[in-house]
């Protein structure tokens, strides 16, 4: 019988699920240069914690799993309202960059606009 040892930590998996464009794209990280995405969660994770994000977006019935890192964190009870929740970086693979720009072609001229979101 073999047994993991207890510092093997798995990442943990988060799913989520954007159904609208304007909700993608205030949970979307333009800043990161691969991409990333803004999940809301009560959970207490750390920077560089290592997260396995499913996200599926809108009108795609494709989802796509991401590696990411924890690169910032919003604690409950921050400022100016803002959602408790993790910035999860995109890798810098082939894969985010596929999925960046499929993110940035569904929000097409969003990301010019200057509505605010919940990031920066």
């Amino acid at each position: 019988m073999s047994h993991a040892s207890p510092t093997t930590h798995r990442p943990s998996v988060i799913q989520l699920a954007i159904k609208e464009k304007a909700a993608l794209y205030a949970a979307y990280i333009p800043l990161f240069a691969d991409g990333g995405v803004f999940i809301p969660t009560t959970r207490d994770y750390k920077l560089g914690d290592d997260v396995y994000v499913l996200l599926s977006l809108p009108d795609d019935p494709q989802r796509y799993p991401i590696a990411g890192k924890v690169a910032w964190v919003t604690p409950a009870r921050a400022a100016a309202n803002r959602t408790q929740g993790v910035g999860v970086r995109f890798p810098a693979d082939e894969k985010s960059r596929l999925l960046k720009a499929r993110i940035e072609e569904l929000l097409g001229g969003h990301l010019a606009s200057e509505r605010p979101t919940q990031t920066i």
